[in-house]
């Protein structure tokens, strides 16, 4: 209780005591006539002033412990009155139309918005974004996506035409001349081994065998048999050496016939590449052979270690919220204010949302209530009620005194003129 509703209650008791003390110092006095008018007034201002102090303790209490009927009303009566207050709140007061009739008044979209606008900006919410997504990234298990990365790896794969593939690498080598390329590559390597002495004696062992292993009957074994004596290794193979490098000089030259129809055939085998069905479907069974072999666990791991590592890099940059995140959140809420049909219909979800949440707990006010008030005891409740309203009761009190005295006093006169 504060100092004013002490003072209150002070005051009430002091005027009941004015009262009594007053009534008997006029006992003396009663034969005179101001003595008769003050004991009448102050007898009636004391009789007034005991009964309101009855009635307002009998709200409360048993008046001074004794269990008069009628008394200590609020005490007995305490389960009637939770309820009664609980039907009035739910019922009267705090009823799902009268709440659902201020909210539709409030403008949910543009309060969030500006709530979510003005936040962002401030520096302890900058901090928890950063720390949240942070934390978020740091404690995210990269392992578990190393599977299905894998399995959509080798399923993209498979799903790979190996004819198209080649047909597109085809075209690329004819239009780009890449054939022609690799051919003279391959003249110029093949030049350069053929004029080795290691290729002459290689070739010169190979022509003495093919000659000393060939079949032949009549003249022509003679005649082979003639040549094998005069021939030895070294000579043949200078013979073979020269012949080779003597064909690849002339095939190197780019008005030779013979180059001109050997790239027209390796032009025409690449541009048909992908006619060739049985080519294509080795091609296609070795492509998905060699990709259910491999083993991609490995490599997609560190892959996404070191990816996982340069993103935290990149998330620790002291500005990144301010550079990165805000400016983000600030271009969608403007998009979304300026668009009149997303904003109306956030706003419609919005108050369908608290009118929900309204519909389904508006039964649970009451209950709060009442589980508040069971939580206390007879005693607390009556002391909190009493205290609450207790200026008023105790000038329930001073005017039943003031009253009883002018109204004594009233009567005293009119018994006076009357006798």
């Amino acid at each position: 209780m504060d100092k004013k509703d002490k003072k209150t209650r002070y005051l009430a008791g002091f005027s009941l005591a004015v009262m009594g003390f007053g009534f008997l110092l006029t006992i003396p006095f009663q034969d005179t006539l101001s003595g008769k008018l003050l004991q009448g007034a102050f007898e009636a201002g004391l009789v007034g002033g005991l009964a309101d102090w009855f009635a307002v303790t009998a709200l409360f209490r048993h008046p001074l412990g004794i269990p008069i009927p009628h008394t200590a009303l609020l005490p007995k009566n305490r389960e009637r009155l939770t309820q009664a207050l609980v039907r009035m709140l739910e019922k009267d007061w705090l009823t799902v139309a009268s709440i659902m009739e201020k909210i539709r008044k409030i403008n949910f979209s543009d309060k969030i918005l500006m709530i979510v606008s003005r936040e962002i900006q401030n520096e302890y919410t900058k901090k928890v974004v950063h720390s949240l997504i942070r934390d978020s990234l740091s404690r995210m298990d990269v392992s578990k996506l190393v599977p299905l990365l894998e399995k959509e790896m080798k399923g993209y794969l498979m799903e790979v035409d190996a004819s198209r593939l080649l047909k597109s690498v085809a075209d690329g080598i004819v239009d780009r001349k890449y054939d022609e390329a690799a051919f003279n590559y391959i003249l110029e390597e093949s030049g350069k081994w053929a004029a080795t002495e290691e290729a002459r004696q290689t070739m010169g062992k190979v022509g003495k065998q093919l000659i000393e292993t060939t079949e032949a009957d009549g003249l022509l074994k003679f005649a082979i048999q003639s040549f094998n004596q005069m021939m030895n290794e070294e000579r043949i193979g200078q013979m073979m050496q020269t012949f080779i490098l003597n064909r690849i000089k002339n095939v190197s030259n780019p008005d030779n016939r013979y180059r001109t129809l050997i790239l027209e055939w390796i032009r025409k085998e690449l541009v048909g590449i992908e006619n060739r069905e049985k080519l294509m479907e080795e091609i296609n069974d070795w492509k998905n052979k060699l990709v259910n072999d491999l083993e991609l666990k490995g490599q997609i791991s560190s892959l996404l270690d070191t990816t996982k590592g340069r993103i935290l890099l990149f998330v620790d940059q002291e500005d990144f919220v301010d550079h990165y995140i805000n400016p983000v959140v600030l271009r969608y809420i403007n998009a979304i204010k300026e668009d009149d049909e997303k904003m109306s219909s956030i706003e419609t979800w919005l108050h369908n949302q608290v009118a929900t949440a309204i519909e389904n707990n508006h039964s649970k006010i009451g209950i709060l209530v009442k589980e508040n008030l069971d939580k206390l005891d007879t005693k607390t409740l009556i002391d909190m009620m009493e205290n609450n309203i207790g200026k008023d009761i105790q000038w329930i009190r001073v005017n039943g005194a003031v009253c009883g005295f002018f109204i004594g006093l009233c009567l005293t006169v009119f018994k006076i003129v009357i006798y």
